[in-house]
């Protein structure tokens, strides 16, 4: 197990140390792309090298290789500016170009956008060059293609489900919020990079930073507050109160976001966006973009650290001997009510994690997606085991593959009946799920001891 986390530790870092090479916005990229035929109108562009950031502020800088009328082959370069970089919403506005001659006049740089850029036709210098010949077939670059596009999903399942798992495996009940501290994380995210926009702060590292402290604070202080005033009175409780409380704490909370942040979402500006080849397939190329990889590496990160940490800190031994057995454990000097308080705030956060990697790759979150969300991850806590909360994020894993999957190959519309006709067939076929005990059977020891 030790080998495969450090594998894959290896191969993340890998990924992670090519995508640096290129770290150039999408959009500015597509309009400094565009001027390439303009200044090239006697010349034809033969290859393009990969963008790469100017030595101006904002710029951005390509090299190219054009075939002159006579045949020979020159180095040229295209250096475009912009107004804006990061989060700003003005970033692919162009305010300049230059080339290996020096910058272009400004009559001329008005005319190329007024007349080129700028016209209903603008952009038609996509510039096309002669592109490798294919490696992968084309069934095996869409489904290179889909897995690579699922990892922000398969984390965000996956963390969801481990939060099920945290609050299950120590009191035997099963807490549906969670759906909902995730959409709150999300929310905070967006509220925290707008604050840092309208502070004037346009840097990604900072404005994401913003956000990620604004979701685990505001998922952290609400859970809790709210864990402690509906949840926790009711932990020695039967599982039905349990379960029915957690519900309308779910209800409450989407109708708290709706009346404070609106019932219209608010979108995120799009960062570290630009497509990175991978491979090519037939007719198309297998792309990644940096923050798809950024987001992917942590939040697997996040996740076996987590897992890591309930094997090998304090914190982990005393949730599982309190998981094991309450009473034993208390004999041992375990506060049972203080490991639940640090126990949902774990999980809160967690779950205020997964609506971060949300907000950031997808671009913004509904209030009224969190009970969807929860029970997806319900699903998925249930299949992997959801006493184990290793086993849990290993279903979240199942879970996203399995949508991706479908979405991939059958009518996108009947994806949700078949996620959740997934779950009937893990209760009737094998309840305990793949690495935890029956469900049903530990609600009735735990009745009984507590």
């Amino acid at each position: 197990m030790r080998r495969l986390v450090v594998l894959f530790l290896i191969g993340f870092s890998v990924m992670a140390m090519a995508a640096c090479t290129r770290l150039v916005d999408a959009d500015q990229e597509r309009v400094c792309r565009a001027v390439l035929p303009a200044i090239n109108l006697d010349s034809e562009i033969v290859d393009i090298a990969a963008p790469l950031s100017g030595p101006l502020p904002n710029s951005l800088r390509i090299d190219y290789t054009v075939k002159d009328p006579s045949g020979r082959l020159r180095g040229r370069v295209l250096l475009c500016r912009f107004a804006g970089t990061g989060l700003a919403i003005d970033k692919a506005l162009l305010v300049g170009i230059a080339t290996e001659r020096g910058p272009v006049a400004d009559a001329n740089f008005y005319f190329l956008k007024r007349f080129y850029l700028d016209a209903p036709d603008g952009g038609q210098g996509e510039v096309t060059v002669a592109e490798p010949p294919p490696q992968l077939s084309r069934t095996v670059g869409i489904g290179l293609q889909q897995a690579v596009s699922a990892l922000p999903l398969l984390a965000i399942y996956g963390l969801i489900a481990a939060t099920y798992a945290l609050i299950f495996g120590l009191i035997g009940r099963i807490n549906l919020a969670f759906g909902q501290f995730a959409v709150l994380g999300g929310t905070a995210t967006a509220l925290g990079v707008a604050i840092a926009l309208a502070g004037g702060v346009y840097s990604p590292f900072v404005g994401i930073g913003i956000g990620l402290a604004f979701a685990l604070a505001t998922s952290g202080l609400h859970g809790v507050v709210l864990g402690r005033m509906a949840i926790a009175p009711l932990r020695k409780a039967s599982s039905q109160r349990v379960l029915i409380a957690s519900l309308g704490l779910s209800i409450a909370m989407a109708e708290y976001l709706r009346l404070t942040q609106g019932s219209y979402a608010q979108w995120l500006p799009p960062v570290w966006n630009n497509p990175l080849p991978l491979a090519q397939a037939d007719g198309f190329a297998v792309t990644m973009t940096p923050i798809n990889l950024a987001i992917s590496v942590i939040g697997f990160g996040v996740a076996i650290t987590l897992i890591m940490a309930m094997r090998l800190t304090g914190f982990g031994r005393a949730w599982r001997a309190y998981a094991d057995d309450p009473g034993a454990a208390a004999l041992c000097g375990i506060d049972g009510g203080r490991l639940f308080d640090r126990t949902f705030l774990t999980a809160c956060m967690l779950a205020g994690f997964a609506g971060f990697i949300m907000a950031i790759y997808y671009g913004n979150v509904g209030y009224t997606t969190g009970m969807s969300l929860g029970l997806k991850a319900l699903i998925a806590a249930v299949l992997g085991g959801i006493g184990s909360v290793g086993g849990a994020f290993l279903g979240g894993l199942i879970v996203g593959a399995a949508e991706v999957l479908w979405s991939a190959t059958m009518p996108i519309e009947t994806r949700d009946i078949a996620i959740y006709a997934l779950l009937v067939l893990i209760l009737i076929i094998r309840p305990q799920g793949l690495f935890g005990t029956d469900p049903l059977t530990t609600l009735g020891e735990r009745s009984t001891k507590t």
